[in-house]
């Protein structure tokens, strides 16, 4: 994606995400299991992605260059929750606005700019947005390019976060061929010549599949699929 896409992107999904809670509370209730999440209820599902919204709404907002001064929310109450969620929201939305990319703020990540707040706010906000809709059973299509964003994000990103010191011993690549882009990514390229299988997929179920959102049953596969779901596995993200 272009970096001017990932703000109509985020208030695209944030509209969504809300639209879908709402239709979830009534159709499931709060207390609701996210398929997604195991262990969170639709409640902690709501919650939780409001605050990480106002977590980085304050560090885009201070242009913080750590987050020790950040106050952690207090928990609202279920009956307040899509409200409060909304505001924060709205608040990051409004915070990157005016924000250049460029601008240093902290992050966990190498890369420590607002572009990189950006990025990562829109991703969180997608994949929490079909945890949600599994609550409801309306799982919508996500865009080709924002599921090819957020592959290559989880490559380039959460793949070395989790294993800093590189592929785990034994393992083997795993191609990823988006059908919808027209293009492929490999997990653990160069750990040995020969990849053990090819998954095929649209890039949101790829996406979706790296981020043990989906089995790799939705995607086609060509090789060993338990082997390339041990790979993916690997990638321990808790």
């Amino acid at each position: 994606m272009e970096l001017s896409g990932y703000l109509p992107e985020l208030r695209r999904v944030d509209a969504r995400f809300a639209d879908a809670a709402a239709e979830a509370v009534l159709a499931r209730g709060w207390a609701a299991p996210v398929p997604g999440c195991p262990g969170w209820t639709l409640a902690d599902l709501v919650a939780h992605l409001g605050e990480v919204q106002h977590f980085w709404a304050f560090v885009v907002r201070t242009r913080a260059a750590d987050p020790g001064a950040y106050v952690e929310p207090a928990r609202r109450p279920d009956d307040e929750l899509l409200a409060w969620a909304a505001a924060q929201s709205a608040e990051l939305e409004t915070v990157l606005v005016s924000a250049d990319p460029a601008a240093r703020v902290w992050t966990w990540a190498p890369q420590k700019d607002v572009a990189f707040v950006l990025r990562r706010q829109v991703q969180e906000a997608v994949v929490h947005t079909v945890d949600v809709e599994q609550v409801l059973g309306d799982v919508r299509p996500i865009p080709a390019d924002v599921g090819l964003d957020g592959l290559d994000e989880w490559l380039e990103v959460m793949v070395p976060g989790a294993l800093p010191d590189g592929p785990p011993e034994g393992a083997h690549p795993v191609v990823l061929h988006a059908i919808d882009a027209g293009v492929e990514r490999t997990l653990f390229a160069g750990s040995r010549p020969q990849p053990v299988a090819t998954l095929r997929g649209t890039a949101g179920d790829l996406l979706l599949a790296c981020w043990r959102r989906v089995p790799l049953e939705v995607l086609t596969v060509d090789g060993d699929g338990l082997q390339a779901a041990a790979m993916i596995a690997a990638v321990d993200l808790s």
